[in-house]
């Protein structure tokens, strides 16, 4: 069943104004009147809706039943990462929500070739949230991950944290693997760098300010494969998926 975000309450027998861009979705692939569709608002939770009218660019569904249903990890993670060259980002961050990530911190590294601010950064944000959300309709989240602003590594760095932060990185002797199999699920943040890593002095920042320093390995992924695949080591170890 076609599944869309929709940011309103979803109260059984109320009539729902859908998005325009779902509105134009079920228009090209010509959905009618009457076909079912679910309905989430990030807020937890989904709702199966009957479509009541469909037009180019106004569509409205009518709420039929809230189902209680999560796709959430029970351990929040979070992946701080190196702002990546190109279109790297887009693919990482929909990836990572497939996932399970809880929030997304991207971050201005020595090494990204990507630089960003003022409108331009606004505008790649407003578009990495949409990538969220198209990632949750396809994946069955019913919760929207995070997206945090973007900042400097060394100001994020330098800023307390309530949770682990886990810098994969080459030089590091411990894997991940085996930090996992020996500690208990919690939330943690994974530090990605970008191409190229992070830098010698931001691997000693991180580290100075309490950083756990992992290895995935006697290979060196790439900047799009480091972070996928710790979320992937982490649910495999701590949630047996």
């Amino acid at each position: 069943m076609p599944r869309f975000y929709c940011p309103q309450p979803l109260i059984p027998g109320a009539i729902v104004d859908l998005p325009e861009a779902v509105a134009h979705h079920l228009h090209v692939v010509r959905q009618q009147p009457g076909d079912e569709v679910v309905l989430f608002n990030g807020g937890g939770g989904q709702a199966r809706a009957r479509l009541r009218e469909i037009g180019k660019r106004r569509a409205s569904a009518d709420v039929v039943a809230f189902e209680d249903v999560e796709a959430e990890l029970p351990y929040p993670v979070t992946l701080a990462q190196g702002l990546p060259e190109g279109s790297k980002m887009d693919w990482i961050i929909e990836k990572a929500v497939e996932l399970g990530v809880a929030a997304v911190q991207p971050l201005a590294a020595a090494r990204s070739v990507v630089k960003l601010s003022g409108e331009r950064a606004e505008k790649r944000q407003a578009h990495w949230e949409g990538v969220i959300v198209a990632a949750s309709e396809q994946s069955g989240r019913n919760r929207l991950a995070l997206l945090l602003p973007l900042q400097d590594f060394g100001r994020y760095i330098a800023q307390p944290s309530d949770q682990p932060r886990i810098l994969l990185s080459p030089r590091a002797v411990q894997s991940l693997a085996g930090w996992a199999r020996d500690t208990k699920p919690q939330a943690v943040t994974l530090l990605i760098g970008p191409e190229g890593g992070f830098s010698a002095q931001e691997e000693d920042a991180a580290l100075a300010q309490g950083a756990l320093a992992l290895s995935m390995g006697p290979r060196v992924l790439r900047t799009e494969t480091a972070g996928l695949a710790a979320l992937a080591t982490l649910n495999a170890v701590w949630s047996g998926e």
